[in-house]
């Protein structure tokens, strides 16, 4: 029961509106794309880019040769990864403090936002967060018994294929070697965690080298925002109470060797020795790397929702023992549930709707559809927003990608080969008409000569025949003087 109503909490949040109107979001597009070719295009493919994503691509290409359901079978493989996960929140947190706290924990993971929203995304930091909560059930089963070779094997392979599913999963993997080390372990540990995160390392090191070579596809990060920065701080902020809380209550209640409610009781390792440095360590690095390189995005470091469920669930157990009458208690339960609802049902509803997402390429496939008419030119700027049209091709026929040299297929990339800026703008001169699909205004614009080019030509020879915003995409349709 623990475990069990987690997951079926999980699984049904996961399923509920798992279409999302049948819209997806760029990067979506891609997996749905690159999952569709022939393992040696995705092979390719990965030689040019994308090789960290390259096992995700593959799994998926796995799942859709047993069942091409579409966009749910797009999700599936997220949502199931957060069903199972949730169930292992609870088995850790049980493990940790007990019954009752584990079960609240995993109720908890599956209702938290951020996990609502890429439960429901086609790309692979679902899975990524279901296996590191695994790997840390993994870490408390092997520390309980440390002379036991196959738990620290089983260990690092859950952690490897992680890493092999996001490099950035190695960052729990170090926040676990906080935990260890913080909890005073035996000369014997030490060694076996040790050599089990040698081999994680050892494992991941070959992708790791590649990748650095397509580097460049993460150019697009910059600094984080404020709002993302804000909502990690009211996380840790959250977490650290809940920690508090739980620990006034084992200060004053009496440790009792299986005793169910006890917190610390059947764990090596107390609670906040494991789940702060998981929910403050990974974020706290990527955002300390921002002056050398830009690379915090929450998604990548989606594992410090495992602790902040684990401490969450803790501390309304904590609450849950402290009242003297069971009455008080009840209502102190009723009431956090209610606060629950109100505060997350307008969450996940608003999470299930196409403009929760950043872009909408099934949206802007139909704008496209709806601006232009047959023979008309076409323009990608900057070229990689071609990506929009992986998963609705239909949608852009009829139309002339006057930039383009080589497809994405063709190419093995994702958003394909242009030709160069003096054959763009001949092609470009050849048109009457030119719908043009490009970012928002604000958005910094590519300084590429064939970006310039593009740039040039429509707003020498072209006026604006009308424009219209799609999400985080604006289509405009560019005419010669007096045939708008």
């Amino acid at each position: 029961m623990c475990a069990l109503a987690p997951f079926g909490l999980a699984l049904a949040l996961g399923l509920w509106g798992i279409g999302r109107r049948d819209t997806l979001w760029g990067d979506e597009a891609v997996s749905y794309e690159v999952a569709h070719r022939s393992l040696p295009e995705i092979w390719r493919t990965l030689g040019h880019i994308d090789a960290v994503h390259g096992l995700y691509y593959l799994c998926l290409h796995g799942v859709f040769g047993v069942w091409d359901g579409g966009l749910a079978a797009l999700r599936l493989p997220s949502v199931l990864a957060v069903a199972a996960g949730a169930a292992g929140v609870a088995l850790v947190g049980r493990r940790l403090v007990g019954p009752r706290a584990g079960l609240l924990a995993g109720l908890v993971f599956p209702l938290l936002p951020p996990v609502q929203r890429y439960a429901q995304e086609g790309r692979s930091y679902a899975l990524v967060c279901g296996l590191a909560v695994w790997t840390t059930w993994l870490l408390l089963t092997a520390l309980g018994r440390p002379e036991r070779r196959a738990r620290w094997v089983a260990y690092a392979a859950v952690i490897l294929t992680a890493c092999l599913l996001h490099e950035f999963a190695v960052l729990t993997l170090l926040a676990h070697g906080v935990t260890v080390f913080r909890s005073g372990p035996a000369r014997p540990v030490v060694r076996a965690w040790c050599g089990a995160a040698g081999a994680v390392c050892a494992g991941m090191l070959p992708l790791a080298v590649f990748s650095t070579t397509q580097s460049a596809q993460v150019g697009w990060i910059g600094a984080p925002d404020v709002q993302h920065v804000l909502e990690f701080a009211a996380a840790v902020a959250l977490g650290l109470v809940c920690a508090r809380t739980v620990g006034r209550g084992a200060d004053s209640t009496p440790h009792t060797a299986g005793t169910p409610n006890t917190p610390g009781a059947a764990s090596p390792v107390r609670l906040g020795a494991l789940a702060l440095p998981l929910l403050i360590l990974p974020t706290v690095l990527l955002i300390a790397l921002t002056p050398v390189r830009p690379l915090y995005v929450d998604r990548y470091v989606l594992s410090y929702t495992v602790a902040l469920a684990l401490l969450a669930g803790a501390g309304l157990d904590a609450v849950w023992r402290a009242p003297r009458t069971r009455a008080h208690a009840y209502t102190v339960t009723a009431g956090a549930a209610l606060l629950a609802v109100l505060a997350l049902v307008p969450v996940g509803v608003y999470l299930r709707t196409p403009q929760s997402r950043q872009n909408d390429a099934t949206a802007i496939a139909r704008a496209v559809r709806e601006s232009a008419a047959p023979g008309d030119g076409l323009l990608f700027m900057p070229a990689r927003r071609r990506v929009w049209t992986l998963a609705r091709p239909a949608e852009f026929r009829g139309l002339t990608d006057l930039a383009l040299d080589r497809s994405p297929v063709a190419s093995d990339t994702l958003h394909g080969t242009e030709l160069t800026p003096d054959a763009v703008r001949q092609r470009m001169r050849t048109a009457r008409r030119i719908v043009a699909v490009h970012d928002v205004p604000g958005q910094p614009l590519e300084a590429t000569d064939r970006e310039r080019v593009k740039r040039a030509v429509l707003r020498a020879e072209f006026e604006v025949c009308g424009t219209r915003r799609v999400t985080r995409a604006q289509i405009t349709l560019y005419a010669r003087p007096g045939h708008c």
